[in-house]
This record gives C-alpha cells, sequence and structure tokens, in this order.
C-alpha cells in the first residue's frame, strides 16, 4: 500500500508528534483516559499509514461492482440510482396502514416496508384468546387474504417493491401477497420484495418463536426453493443482524452472528434442496443496524459486503459474481432512541442514516423521533422521511462512491472489524455450525453480556446518552401520541367472521388438509399455502397444522 519510504517519513513524523502531545498533556490532561467506539473497541488518537501498511489496494479494497465489493455492490453506487426510501410502517387495520403506505408514496418514499402486530407475528388470528387486547398495537393485523387484499388496495404491486417484517408465518404472509397479486392479473415474474423470513436470529435475539429450529429451517428453505423457481425478482429472506444488535450486541457480534446466520441457510439448501449456489444466492439480502458510533458503522457496512463476498466465493464455490453480492437494507438504530427529550432522535437518526448512506446500504429505513414511546405518528414519520431525502438532494454525500475509501482509521477499522468476526465464525464452526451454536446459547450469551456491559458504560458514564445521563432536562416538550381507538380490534373480528361464514368451507378443509398431508412429507410447502390462503383458511389454521406436526418451541433461556 506504501513504499519503505513512505512509512518511514510516517514513523518519523509521528514520534515528532507524540513528543507535542506529550508536552500538551503534561499541562492538560485528556478528556478521558480511554476512547472507544459504542462497541468498546479502543480508538488511537491518530491513525497513520502504518495502520494500513499491509492493506492491498486490489485485494481489500478495489472498486465499486468488483470482487470483494468493500466498496459498494453496484459500479456506479448512487451516481446510477438512490438507496430505497423506505419507512417501516404498520398500525391497526389493513384500511389504517393502506392509509399511511399512501401517504407516505405521496410523500416520497419509493419502498413499502410493513410491521404487522404480534398475533399476526406469531401466527394467531384476531379472534384468539392469546391475541385479545393486541390488534394492531405493534403493526397491522393480518388473519385471511381478504386484509391483504385491504391493505395493498391502489397499491402498484409491479411498481413499487414491498418488504414484510415477518418471520415464523412468513410463507403464509407471503402467500397472501402473491394471491393478491394473482388476483389483480400481476405475474409474479413482476412483483419484487421482501419477506424476512429469517428464525435463526429469533432464537438467538428476537425471540418470536412458533416452530423449533429444524422445521423453521425447512420452512424457509421451502421459500427459497420456490422463489427461486417462481418469484425471480423477490428476496425469500433477509438475514437480519438488526435486532441482534436491538438485543444488545456489539458491532462485531452483529456482523459475526448473522454472516453465520447466512452460512447455516446456504448450506441447507444446498443439502435439502440440491440446488446449485449460484440459482439461489443471488436473492439472498441482509439487514443490518445503524448504530450511533458513525465510523464503527461505517466499517461494519463495507466489512460485511467484503466478507459476505469471500465466503461465497472461497467457502461455497460460488461462480456468479451476482452471488457473491451482499445487498441489504439498513434501519436507524431503534434501541438508541430515547423517551426523555425525544426530539434529539432526530439528530440521532440522521447521523445514522449518513453512516448507512457512506457504507453503501441498498435500502433505507429512518426511525421517527416518537418510535420509544408509541408508533409513528404521520408527523414524525414524515420528518423521518425528509431526513433521507435532504441527505440524498442537498448533502451531496451521494455524488461519490465510498468517499471515505483510503482514510487511515476507516480501513484499519474495517479490518480489526473483520478479523474480530472471524475469531467469532471459526468458533461457530468448530461447534458445528450456528443451530449447534444456538443449542449451546452460545450467542444468547455472547450478547447478554455485550448488554450487560453496554449498560453498566451507561451507568458509569463511560458511554454518554445525552439527555439521560448527561444534559438531563426536568421538562419534557410536548410529543404528539398516535393512539389506536378499541374499534380496531372489533372491526377487525367482525371482517374475519365475515370470511369465515361466506367462504367455501369445504374447499378451505381440503387445502389444509393437502397442506397437513404435505407437511409430513419432504414437499415444497408454498403451494400448499398458497392454494390454502386463496380459499380464504386464516393464518392460524395454516399455522396450527405446522405446530400440530412439528411442535411448538420453547425458548430455554440462557443467562
Amino acid at each position: 500500500m506504501f513504499t519503505e519510504k513512505t512509512l518511514r517519513e510516517a514513523q518519523d513524523g509521528k514520534k515528532a508528534w507524540e513528543k507535542e502531545v506529550e508536552k500538551v498533556r503534561r499541562q492538560k490532561a485528556e478528556r478521558k483516559e480511554r476512547f472507544s467506539t459504542v462497541s468498546d473497541l479502543e480508538i488511537k488518537a491518530l491513525y497513520t499509514p502504518e495502520d494500513v501498511k499491509d492493506l492491498d489496494f486490489a485485494r481489500d479494497i478495489g472498486y465499486p461492482g468488483v470482487f470483494p465489493f468493500t466498496r459498494g455492490c453496484q459500479p456506479t453506487m448512487y451516481r446510477g440510482r438512490e438507496w430505497t426510501f423506505r419507512m417501516f410502517s404498520g398500525m391497526g387495520s389493513a384500511e389504517d396502514t393502506n392509509k399511511r403506505w399512501h401517504h407516505l408514496l405521496r410523500e416520497g418514499e419509493t419502498g413499502l416496508s410493513t410491521a404487522f402486530d404480534f398475533p399476526t407475528l406469531m401466527g394467531y388470528d384476531t379472534d384468539s384468546p392469546r391475541a385479545r387486547g393486541e390488534c394492531g398495537k405493534c403493526g397491522v393485523a393480518i388473519d385471511t387474504l381478504k386484509d391483504m387484499e385491504v391493505l395493498t388496495h391502489g397499491i402498484p404491486l409491479d411498481g413499487v417493491t414491498t418488504s414484510m417484517t415477518i418471520n415464523p408465518p412468513a410463507l403464509v404472509l407471503w402467500a397472501m401477497y402473491l394471491g393478491v397479486a394473482d388476483k389483480a392479473g400481476i405475474g409474479w415474474d413482476r412483483i419484487g420484495g421482501t419477506i424476512q423470513n429469517d428464525m435463526l436470529k429469533e432464537f438467538i435475539a428476537q425471540k418470536t418463536f412458533m416452530l423449533p429450529p429444524e422445521p423453521s429451517i425447512r420452512l424457509i428453505s421451502d421459500a427459497i426453493e420456490f422463489g427461486t423457481r417462481h418469484v425471480p425478482m423477490w428476496n425469500p429472506i433477509s438475514i437480519s443482524g438488526y435486532h441482534i444488535r436491538e438485543a444488545g450486541s456489539t458491532a462485531v457480534q452483529e456482523l459475526a452472528f448473522t454472516l453465520a446466520d447466512g452460512i447455516a441457510y446456504v448450506e441447507d439448501v444446498l443439502e435439502r434442496k440440491k440446488l446449485d449456489v449460484d440459482a439461489f444466492a443471488p436473492r439472498l439480502s441482509f439487514f443490518f443496524n445503524s448504530h450511533v458510533d458513525f465510523f464503527e458503522e461505517i466499517a461494519k457496512f463495507r466489512t460485511a459486503r467484503r466478507m459476505w463476498a469471500r465466503i461465497m466465493r472461497d467457502r461455497f464455490k460460488a461462480k456468479n459474481p451476482r452471488s457473491w453480492w451482499m445487498r441489504f437494507h439498513t434501519q436507524t438504530a431503534g434501541c438508541s432512541l430515547t423517551a426523555q427529550q425525544p426530539y434529539n432522535n432526530i439528530v440521532r437518526t440522521a447521523t445514522q442514516a449518513l453512516a448507512a448512506v457512506l457504507g453503501g446500504t441498498q435500502s433505507l429505513h429512518t426511525n421517527a423521533l416518537d418510535e420509544t414511546l408509541a408508533l409513528p405518528s404521520e408527523f414524525a414519520a414524515t420528518i423521518a422521511l425528509r431526513t433521507q431525502q435532504i441527505l440524498a438532494d442537498e448533502t451531496g454525500v451521494a455524488n461519490t462512491i465510498d468517499p471515505l475509501a483510503g482514510s487511515y482509521f476507516v480501513e484499519s477499522l474495517t479490518d480489526e472489524l473483520e478479523e474480530k468476526a472471524w475469531e467469532y465464525i471459526n468458533r461457530i464452526d468448530e461447534m458445528g455450525g450456528m443451530l449447534a451454536a444456538i443449542d449451546r446459547g452460545f450467542p444468547q450469551t455472547e450478547i447478554a453480556d455485550a448488554a450487560y456491559h453496554y449498560q453498566k458504560r451507561v451507568d458509569d458514564k463511560e458511554n454518554i446518552v445525552v439527555g439521560v445521563n448527561k444534559y438531563v432536562a426536568t421538562e419534557q416538550a410536548p410529543t404528539e401520541i398516535l393512539k389506536l381507538d378499541d374499534r380496531v380490534e372489533e372491526e377487525q373480528i367482525a371482517r374475519l367472521n365475515e370470511v369465515k361464514r361466506t367462504r367455501d368451507n369445504r374447499r378451505v378443509t381440503q387445502t389444509l388438509n393437502d397442506l397437513r398431508a404435505a407437511s409430513a412429507t419432504d414437499e415444497n410447502l408454498v403451494p400448499y399455502v398458497i392454494a390454502a390462503v386463496k380459499e380464504y383458511a386464516t393464518e392460524q389454521e395454516i399455522c396450527d397444522i405446522w405446530r400440530g406436526i412439528f411442535g411448538e418451541y420453547r425458548d430455554p433461556g440462557y443467562y
């Protein structure tokens, strides 16, 4: 990377600088004895060519659109196309969320993203005793194809991509979306979007469960196989580090455990479905958190692309360069938002979004200022969307590609994150892979320890959170809170009862029986789920079949 002459000059210059620093320190100490990232990686005062002397430009940095993709997947990045502006939307009834979708599209959103309420996330209908009081509270309630028809009313399914944050019952919600496309006469080759469908991170971090790990992985591989053959523009999984970070992990753990999950999914599809890796790998997508430490996050995103490219090329022998790409969505860090002084969250979100853009994300969701208090109000969601638009159109950060490449600090931090992430992945490999590691509670306890360490640093004021442990205000600015009417649950149950009354229940029973029989075999289950939802079988009716055959998962708990 540098000549011997340059390195000698850097060394000599650093020694001279250190002497000057020592003079200053004798007069006045630095603000802290130790400086570190939010993940507690130690940060030096100054970085020089010495810190990147082993860096090889072609091997480690290269060019955008070229292996190892450190600088981005696309050759022209944002000069050719801006990232997708995608706001997380989901509340109350399907009508409520459809209204919010249309509002955001009018305001310039370029991709849809849906949150579902807890009953939907867990595979229960709104009329289930387990669902009472939860309808629409943390997302939209979807019980049948009728709800999906209402949710997507007036939305050009072949003109906008839709991301659905759904995991245990992902096949069911995807089948409903495909069913709506069918009814609209839109071919599956013309629709695009993503189902999250990442169960390993649920066992590790987010904890929305339905089935044990093995059948959960089977359903994921079914989705990947079906999507590969029939829905070519759809991402059948979003391998998600976001929730790992929200659970308290470090940046290194988020990076390592997400990639280890990705490895496990690829291995399962190769073994279970016998697909060629290049047939399905280009449609794998990822989802990362953009936390508060600006440079650590930028380095993490650059590291992630480089590591995945090497994993796919060297470990799985993929030959198609598209298989080496890591395409990822980013969401700003919900766990960094504070209920205290909530308008400070606008600033946090803006800097996190900037880090995601400088790190080369393909898609971005900016959190609203009030999300730590309630579902986002229309006012707060619009400000969050405007944050992305200002970054794209006013700041100039999208004018050149990977502008921080070559920075002594950023490149050194990128290498450090990669080295530490590989250490985790190697340990997981030695355990027998991610499923075995989860059974041992390894990632769970590592994250719990990291979360405790971070909180202790906040309590000790080693990590500053403005408005919480420094610059605390006695009075709070008034904040508009979105409140849902209890009528949402009543109306949702009424619609569900009407669907059950008017559907052809003989056909529903037949399709459910077909699904039950197929679930006991190695057949791909997606066609059976599509057939069932088209007859207006409910989400719970389908999921109850799986619970009956595969059993339910109970988290053992690791401390």
